[in-house]
């Protein structure tokens, strides 16, 4: 990733999958920030067939250092086979906020270093 900070979006059958994903993350500091959208509806292909669903969205708002780890964390505790986790840069933001994340998204391991 080129970018300094990334939202990471996925989706998820339940609200209660979707806040417990958003509270994980956050709690983990691998998004300083999560928030939950839906219900959403859904349509797409699955398995050769067209699909509809109502799913909630997952937006966390992390540094794109912290992807792969917060892939990870959404790939163990997804109850979906292929859940999305998509990564959209952020290529501009406040400097307050962009600033805000970043603390909150460093580690007391990180802090120590």
């Amino acid at each position: 990733m080129t970018e300094a900070y990334v939202q990471v979006t996925t989706t998820t059958d339940s609200r209660q999958e979707a806040a417990t994903l958003a509270k994980s993350a956050v709690r983990e500091r691998l998004a300083a920030c999560a928030q939950l959208v839906g219900p959403i509806a859904s349509t797409y292909w699955w398995e050769g067939e067209i699909e509809s669903a109502e799913e909630w969205m997952v937006v966390f708002k992390t540094t794109a250092d912290q992807f792969e780890e917060l892939a990870g964390l959404i790939t163990e505790n997804h109850s979906y086979d292929t859940p999305e986790i998509i990564a959209t840069p952020v290529v501009a933001g406040s400097a307050d906020y962009l600033g805000w994340l970043s603390e909150q998204t460093t580690t007391a391991e990180d802090e120590s270093d």
